[in-house]
């Protein structure tokens, strides 16, 4: 995983000195690879065990290892994650059309670069193996989850996308461990669907979540772990970024589950099919 997908996903939760090594990092990652922990420390301002704990928290075992997996982000960065600009009101139409693409791509690939490849074979086993599916959203997660489940569906894969807390509650309620709970928080931390995956979670079911990176009250409860992007509540683009990211994490469940089930490659095949058919009836009228 790059060591700039970290800093950004766990930005939210820095402290300050954390913060100000952050966004100098971001900012001047080519003058990183040529600081000392004690020099990046007297240019940031903070003490060196700031530096220290900041390399730490982002899961490296100190800073010269920090400083390697920065090195290694410069070498493999592409040139279309640079641009990732904020539209504004003055934005002419290509403008605005270049940096939604440009965001579009740039949180499509650090959603893929925060996930590992273990927990996506987890989470295509355990919904494979399932006998009962209940997709967990509130709001625009809701209509990824709904969007989920019609893709499930089309794989003979039955699964229950329920927006109403206490609907998900009272389902989640009945589920056991042979049973999957699949919730959908761009914040880790929806009050309704805290409280069904608690009840999964209570009962043994299955739990896989899709929040933002790092431990939040929803992860904390899964036994499968997905990443999406979180863009900071500030940004005018933070809604559909957000769905971006988690539209890119169920279409990659969707196409692993469609190479892993013949079943279901048959199934998808005859449902393109008689849509197809129904579709020339309706042109040829």
């Amino acid at each position: 995983m790059s060591a700039f997908v970290k800093i950004k996903a766990v930005k939210h939760a820095l402290s300050t000195s954390e913060s100000k090594l952050a966004t100098f990092t971001l900012d001047s990652p080519n003058a990183v690879r040529d600081l000392s922990s004690q020099e990046l420390a007297n240019v940031v301002g903070v003490s060196q065990s700031s530096v220290v704990k900041f390399s730490q928290k982002l899961g490296y075992k100190g800073y010269p290892a920090f400083k390697l997996a920065v090195i290694d982000a410069l070498n493999k960065e592409t040139p279309n994650t640079q641009l990732h600009g904020q539209i504004t009101l003055s934005d002419g139409y290509t403008q605005m059309a270049d940096k939604l693409v440009s965001s579009k791509i740039s949180v499509l690939h650090e959603t893929r670069n925060l996930n590992e490849i273990v927990a996506f074979e987890r989470a295509v086993e355990s919904i494979k193996n399932a006998q009962r599916i209940l997709i967990c959203g509130i709001g625009g997660s809701a209509l990824v989850g709904k969007d989920f489940s019609y893709k499930l569906h089309k794989l003979g894969i039955h699964a229950i996308a329920e927006q109403d807390g206490h609907a998900q509650l009272g389902i989640a309620a009945t589920f056991g461990e042979n049973d999957v709970v699949v919730a959908i928080s761009e914040s880790g931390s929806t009050r309704e669907i805290l409280n069904a995956v608690r009840e999964a979670h209570d009962n043994h079911a299955i739990v896989i979540s899709i929040t933002q990176y790092g431990g939040t009250p929803i992860s904390d409860l899964a036994d499968v772990k997905l990443y999406s992007v979180a863009e900071d509540p500030s940004l005018r683009l933070s809604s559909i970024l957000a769905r971006t990211a988690q539209e890119l994490i169920i279409d990659m469940l969707f196409i692993a589950l469609t190479q892993a089930s013949r079943n279901g490659r048959k199934l998808l095949e005859k449902t393109n099919s008689v849509v197809a058919r129904f579709r020339d009836g309706n042109e040829s009228h």
